[in-house]
């Protein structure tokens, strides 16, 4: 998947703004290419957990579709831990074809991200191009 500088960053921003709690948000766009980031509400407020707005998720995906644009990841982050899909993220992972891509930011000045297919309970770590 690609995406630009700026979706990158907004991504990162919005994770950090979100700490010590866990952010979620929606990446979507054509071919592979991200055009367009919605940051979700974290209902959870949670720092090891996220779960989706509905109302928000489904705005997007209404949103997406009118767009032509299919969700390409789903993204979050882990405020205190690597940037690996968890035990309660591999079992909740319902879209196969959406890759999901955690942002670990455990070192505050260093975010780790990294972005993962996950399929019936197998993770497989993706390519993710950031353009400027």
């Amino acid at each position: 998947m690609v995406l630009s500088s700026a979706l990158f960053d907004r991504m990162i921003s919005h994770c950090r703004s979100a700490y010590p709690n866990e952010a979620c948000g929606i990446l979507t766009g054509k071919g592979g290419t991200a055009e367009k980031l919605y940051e979700m509400t974290n209902v959870e407020s949670s720092p090891v957990s996220y779960f989706m707005d509905p109302e928000e998720q489904f705005r997007a995906i209404k949103e997406m579709r009118k767009d032509g644009h299919v969700m390409l990841a789903i993204y979050h982050s882990h405020p205190h831990a690597p940037a690996y899909p968890s035990g309660k993220d591999i079992r909740l992972a319902s879209y196969p074809d959406s890759l999901y891509i955690i942002l670990g930011l455990a070192s505050a000045d260093r975010p780790e991200v990294r972005a993962y297919e996950i399929v019936d309970g197998e993770v497989k770590e993706a390519k993710l191009t950031v353009q400027s």
